[in-house]
């Protein structure tokens, strides 16, 4: 990925700089307690920058500022882009020269050596990586690891990821979640910056996902959508959190939308399908999936007893994956896209019924919203 360099001291348009002049010596020199002051810079914006906030822009550029620092230079004026003042949700365009004033920088703290589980955790996690830049993250989330702790749950994803915090002391970030049991593309970002833009990614629903899993029978609709109210409830001595479907302005019941599509079936009795969750709630595609008659095998909540019979060869473990994520990338909005393999025991099914991952996935010409 191309990022520019800070330009020359002198303005891109060529025209006279007004201010302070920039130190002709050392641009960053030492200062008291933990923090290093720089000089004045002036910074052109790349043509990956373009259309960038000016906040965030200032946010990639200087990780290690304080963000209550950058807003302060830019409500006082004291920051300039083309000689004239401008505000934090200012777009900027590429080429425009941006005269940052005198900053004072956090000096990284060193990391302690870390101990040796923490190098297995990070070994570990390393292992599951499918993407990675130095912005964004995805792993392949195996099957029955939690992504966040809980009543019981002492080993999970988030605490796993204080193992890959960085040398400025940024720890990688959860942008959105997958429950214990569902394998595959899990996004993470590696800064402040990037958790940011993720977060409005998912938020604006321009992050997109397709969902494989293995139901009872099959959709007599292959491509459908299925439209319902969700709303949390919990059962059980522990408080086992599950969904059940809703009326329209019951107590916190939220809209939840889902595409689907049958990709492949062994005869009658199972289907492959292919799902895009238009919206992110709780438990939304197994919930879904038994609202139309076909629960995913191996789940336990949202199954009857009826269906949860497997046949011969199948594992007890719920068939539900993250196949895919599309997003688009934070510091350059340019789409990327990330697959993950079946887990083992999603891959042993497959096998045994003969389907074939490399064909065409139906669902994803479903609708966006």
């Amino acid at each position: 990925m191309r990022r520019s360099s800070p330009a020359s001291p002198h303005s891109a348009s060529g025209s006279r700089r007004t201010g302070p002049r920039p130190p002709t010596r050392r641009q960053v020199k030492a200062a008291t307690g933990e923090t290093l002051a720089t000089g004045v810079q002036v910074l052109t914006v790349g043509g990956d920058e373009a259309g960038m906030r000016l906040d965030r822009f200032l946010t990639a550029r200087f990780p290690t500022v304080a963000f209550t620092h950058l807003q302060r230079i830019v409500r006082k004026g004291e920051l300039r882009v083309n000689g004239k003042r401008a505000r934090p949700n200012d777009h900027l365009e590429e080429g425009q020269a941006v005269r940052i004033p005198p900053l004072k920088l956090e000096q990284p703290r060193p990391r302690a050596a870390a101990p040796a589980g923490e190098d297995s955790e990070r070994d570990y996690l390393k292992s599951l990586v499918l993407y990675e830049d130095a912005d964004v993250m995805v792993i392949n989330k195996p099957y029955g690891l939690a992504v966040q702790g809980g009543s019981g749950t002492r080993r999970h994803l988030d605490g796993m990821l204080d193992s890959l915090t960085g040398a400025d002391g940024q720890k990688p970030r959860l942008v959105h979640r997958l429950d214990k049991d569902t394998a595959g593309c899990l996004l993470i970002a590696k800064t402040r910056f990037a958790a940011t833009a993720l977060g409005k990614s998912f938020r604006t629903r321009s992050t997109r996902k397709v969902y494989w899993a293995l139901v009872s029978g099959v959709p007599k609709v292959r491509q459908g959508r299925v439209s319902t109210y969700l709303a949390k409830e919990e059962t059980g001595p522990h408080g086992d959190s599950r969904v059940r479907i809703a009326a329209h302005g019951d107590d916190g019941a939220n809209h939840a939308l889902t595409y689907y599509a049958v990709v492949d079936q062994a005869g009658q009795k199972l289907a492959w399908l292919s799902m895009k969750p238009v919206t992110g709630r709780t438990h939304q595609l197994r919930a879904h999936a038994a609202h139309i008659g076909h629960p995913i095998l191996g789940d336990p909540k949202y199954s009857s007893a009826d269906n949860r019979e497997l046949p011969g060869g199948i594992q007890n473990k719920l068939h539900l994956m993250a196949r895919r994520i599309v997003f688009p990338h934070p510091r350059t909005g340019k789409p990327v896209d990330v697959s993950a393999p079946l887990p083992p025991h999603m891959a042993q099914s497959f096998n045994l019924l003969g389907f074939d991952v490399s064909g065409y996935d139906p669902v994803v010409d479903a609708p966006e919203d």
